[in-house]
């Protein structure tokens, strides 16, 4: 039996976690801001929380708050973040000081206190890749760096080998893929990790890294724009309006339910795993976002209108699936959960939530800082 802090823990994925530790018969404390974007303007704890989980509204960028709620703590999930890619690329001050002040005065606090923890799993993203692997046929593989914006403005979304000239295909993505942040959001998840493998090396913080792809299921946020693709073509399918599709529908991801995140969490707790080392989440398969959106309308017995103008966002990705070797041989996971039944449960949650359709407010703000672009019409 462990006494484990959640930062974030009164949030999507750290809400999950709980209830499997409690479960297992482990003690939660949640450290939480109860950011209003996020739990609303009344910044009360969700009434999903474990009735067992100690409560400690707090901000873990303090280091005196942080270091009060590791006391008599064995073991550290650190979640708490701001997680949204296109917010982030105006939003850059608040995504730094969450992200990476907010890890920061958590090993502090730990240093300081000269507290022992048997591990420090930190959640990271997929984001830090930027592009995922490509493979040419003629030249191999490759990791091409960002899209030129003039090529996107002219429909060129797809990534072709800077060598020959050729397409290129998505391949599964390892941990040992060189990093290249395309975001805000993403190059934050980068120092948090830098942050955690320099207090592996020199303090001994037995950290395990885990980089999560793109997960979803109940409990994500319906009221965040911000939050994920699922939650935002959800509120777009209750309010009758079309589904904006992206790059012509190319975009692949590796979409994860949270369950399964849930799994890798716990695991990670248990696995002696050199510190410092990084761990692919996801579901090791690519969906295009055309796929995902049609199966969340069938989950909700709709039909989905998919809106296709050539739209794009700076900062976003082609795609990326994850390789996961390394977490099976490391930690023994495998996810369990599919697309259509991630859905399903998704849906089954959200029927009794209130949802709220912000889409085209994400878009006038993406407009006005530059962010968002529109390929040049098709000849026919």
């Amino acid at each position: 039996m462990a006494r484990v802090l959640l930062t974030g823990g009164a949030g999507f994925i750290g809400s999950h976690t709980a209830d499997e530790l409690i479960r297992r018969g482990h003690s939660v404390r949640a450290l939480d801001l109860l950011d209003p974007q996020i739990h609303g303007a009344e910044r009360s704890w969700p009434s999903h929380l474990h009735p067992d989980v100690e409560k400690v509204m707090g901000d873990v960028r303090d280091v005196e708050q942080a270091t009060r709620a590791l006391a008599g703590i064995d073991a550290v999930v650190h979640l708490a973040a701001q997680t949204g890619v296109g917010q982030s690329m105006y939003e850059i001050r608040g995504y730094v000081d969450a992200n990476c002040t907010g890890t920061a005065a958590l090993i502090q606090a730990l240093v300081q206190s000269k507290q022992k923890i048997k591990r420090f799993v930190l959640a990271s993203s997929r984001a830090v890749y930027g592009e995922g692997g490509r493979s040419c046929d003629r030249c191999g593989p490759l990791f091409p760096g960002p899209r030129c914006r003039e090529d996107m403005e002219h429909g060129r979304f797809d990534i072709v080998c800077p060598r020959c000239g050729e397409e290129t295909r998505s391949i599964p993505t390892a941990e040992d893929a060189p990093t290249q942040p395309l975001s805000v959001y993403a190059w934050t998840k980068r120092k948090q990790e830098e942050l955690c493998q320099f207090a592996a090396q020199t303090y001994g913080l037995p950290v395990t890294i885990l980089r999560y792809f793109n997960v979803y299921g109940s409990r994500q946020s319906l009221l965040n724009p911000y939050t994920g693709v699922v939650s935002i073509f959800y509120s777009r399918l209750l309010a009758s309006q079309p589904i904006s599709i992206y790059e012509r529908g190319k975009p692949e991801r590796d979409f994860i339910h949270v369950s399964d995140v849930v799994q890798a969490n716990l695991l990670a707790l248990d696995a002696e795993v050199p510190p410092g080392t990084c761990i692919n989440v996801g579901q090791g398969t690519v969906t295009t976002i055309p796929h995902l959106a049609r199966a969340l309308a069938q989950a909700c017995d709709r039909t989905a209108d998919l809106q296709d103008t050539g739209e794009f966002r700076a900062g976003d990705i082609l795609s990326c699936y994850a390789d996961l070797q390394r977490s099976d041989q490391l930690l023994g996971y495998q996810p369990n959960v599919t697309l259509e039944a991630g859905m399903a449960e998704f849906v089954a949650w959200a029927r009794g939530q209130a949802a709220v359709d912000r889409y085209q407010t994400t878009v006038e703000e993406l407009e006005r800082h530059g962010l968002f672009g529109r390929a040049a019409a098709r000849s026919t």
